[in-house]
Formats: C-alpha cells, structure tokens, sequence
C-alpha cells in the first residue's frame, strides 16, 4: 500500500510541476482557445491519474471500490493555476466529487439546472458518451453562490464510469 501511495504522490507532484506554466496562462481572460486547451489538457491528465490507480487495482494492490475511493479522494484536492479544480459524476447524474462540497457528493444532479435552463448534467453526459467535450452553463465559483458563466470540458473515464471535468469563468 505504501509503494501505491508513493506512485500516487510522484503522480500528483508531476501534475502540479506541469501545470504551473498553464496555470500562469489560465488568468488571460482574452484568450479562449487557449484556456480550452488548457482545461482539456488538465482534464485529460486528472483521468490519466485515474488510470494509473485503476492500474494498480487491475494488478491486484486493491479493490475497486478502494480505487475509486483514492480517485476521489485525489480529485477532490487536485487543484492547478490560480483556481483550478476537479469534479467527477457517474454516467447516471451522481457526484462523485466536487471541491469538497460535501452536501452535493453523493447526489444526482441529473435533473440540476442553470439560469438558463440548461440541465448542464445532461450536457456533461452527452458530450462525455461522444469522447469528451466543451459545455458552456452558468455556475457560482467556490464559496460563491452567485452564478456566473462557465466553460468546461468533461471526459468519461470507462472504467469507474465517471464523467471528469474542469472549466474557467468568462
């Protein structure tokens, strides 16, 4: 258990050692095309982390619930640039994680809306059943609650069947 929690911690130093340049380019608000390659680049290297723990548990070091369990647990303190963060649903509109908000993991937000009406789980779902993709909605910030609007990218994560995302405010 000791060596898959070291992997872990190299994984998770590399991430953040990666990022720092990106980071430092995600405050330019003007720059759209690249704050997307930046928020799908950090989405695809979340669902690799996520690979290399179900590696282990496909190599027998542990369950799949405990694998899912550190997924979580990883994505949930995962953080790049300024105000970068992670949150995770399965394909049936459960969270999974989202910073820390405890009174919104574990439940479907399958039918949760914005000011606009867009049901954004659904879109998240829909792009992610294509191979991933871009879901513009209205959002509050963390420790915010007023919304405001958002660009993300998802991508579906098959083994734990998890939709994993990221985004940036306009």
């Amino acid at each position: 258990m000791k060596r898959v929690l070291m992997t872990l911690c190299v994984v998770l130093l590399c991430v953040a050692f990666l990022s720092l340049p990106a980071g430092a380019q995600s405050g330019k608000k003007g720059n759209l095309p690249a704050r997307d390659l930046l928020i799908k680049s950090e989405v695809e290297t979340a669902v690799s982390m996520l690979q290399a723990i179900f590696t282990k548990h496909q190599k027998g070091a542990m369950t799949l619930e405990k694998a899912k369990e550190l997924g979580a647990d990883l994505l949930r303190e995962l953080r790049y640039g300024a105000d970068g963060y992670f949150w995770a649903d399965t394909m049936e509109g459960v969270n999974v994680v989202l910073y820390n908000r405890k009174d919104v993991e574990g439940r479907n937000r399958l039918e949760d809306k914005d000011q606009k009406g867009t049901f954004y789980i659904k879109e998240f779902l829909a792009k992610a059943k294509a191979g991933g993709g871009y879901v513009e909605y209205w959002f509050p910030k963390m420790g915010q609650t007023t919304a405001q609007q958002k660009r993300s990218y998802v991508l579906l994560f098959k083994p734990f069947g998890w939709v994993v995302g990221s985004g940036y405010y306009r």
